[in-house]
């Protein structure tokens, strides 16, 4: 699975416009972003959270990819500034709201605890992710009148999206991407040279890549 592929993979799976996706696309960093030095505890309370996004069930899950180390890179390589401070900060609100539920941090509740706090804001962010498209569509289409117009000093306004739609992007695409995600959770024929469109499937097959 290329880069373009997985981006559109991701965005119809999770229903709505993949952040970061041009500089990850074009190999290139973002613009305005700001490189953070991520530490271990760091990757490792990221990684339980993708786990919980992806657990591990016949299959390997989301840890067993190193997703938090693939967030890391991404937020520091791919998002602007704002989506940056927006990812950190969520990372402070999840803990908070174990602590606010659960009288403890996320890493110390149990596995049913942090599905059901994520199930919570996964909803959350779904609801706020509406708002999120409609107002960039809509700046985005004001950016472009004006520029018909010929005022290209014009800047759009932006709305980051929810700190943990950002999370469950990366933790898909980090998962999906990666060489144990690629082959364990998805049916992989590394077919050289040529393409082959004529492979068995049975309903309750894994999906292609």
């Amino acid at each position: 699975m290329d880069r373009r592929d997985a981006v559109k993979y991701m965005s119809i799976l999770l229903g709505g416009t993949f952040i970061g996706a041009e500089a990850f696309l074009s190999g290139c960093k973002s613009n305005t972003g700001k490189a953070t030095d991520w530490s271990e505890d760091d990757i490792a309370y990221l990684n339980e959270i993708g786990e919980t996004i992806l657990p591990q069930t016949a299959t390997p899950g989301a840890k067993a990819a190193n997703v938090g180390k693939f967030m890391t890179i991404m937020v520091n390589d791919c998002y602007e500034e704002a989506d940056q401070k927006v990812f950190h900060d969520g990372m402070r609100k999840i803990n908070d709201a174990a602590k606010d539920k659960y009288s403890k941090g996320f890493m110390d509740l149990a596995p049913q605890q942090r599905h059901d706090l994520l199930v919570g804001l996964d909803k959350e962010a779904k609801t706020q992710q509406q708002k999120v498209e409609a107002f960039n569509q809509g700046e985005s289409a004001k950016e472009t009148a004006e520029i018909a117009k010929g005022n290209l000093k014009y800047k759009r306004q932006y709305m980051s999206p929810h700190y943990f739609a950002l999370m469950k992007q990366l933790t898909m695409l980090g998962f999906f991407t990666s060489e144990v995600g690629a082959t364990k959770a998805i049916r992989y024929f590394p077919v050289p040279g040529r393409y082959d469109g004529c492979i068995d499937y049975k309903k309750g097959d894994k999906l292609f890549i």
